[in-house]
């Protein structure tokens, strides 16, 4: 039998907004990954990997200062679920 907790996150504002922050960055490079990807396939006809993309995240946060403070799991956990 697995057992299971439930916990009530209450961050604070600056907690808040930092999470806020990290949801709105990880949807930008969501919906952004996703046009590359279509954009590939429709007007090259090639295929683009999570590999390919995952590469381009140290480009990425070197050019956005934003994603400097996203840990570099999480953005490659967008792309994989991607």
């Amino acid at each position: 039998m697995m057992k299971s907790y439930k916990f009530k996150l209450e961050p604070n504002q600056a907690q808040a907004y930092q999470i806020e922050t990290t949801l709105n960055l990880c949807r930008w490079l969501y919906n952004t990954a996703l046009e590359q990807r279509k954009f590939a396939y429709e007007k090259r006809g090639m295929t683009l990997t999570f590999y390919t993309q995952k590469k381009e995240l140290t480009q990425l946060k070197s050019c956005f200062i934003a994603f400097t403070g996203v840990y570099s799991q999480v953005l490659q956990d967008v792309l994989h679920r991607l």
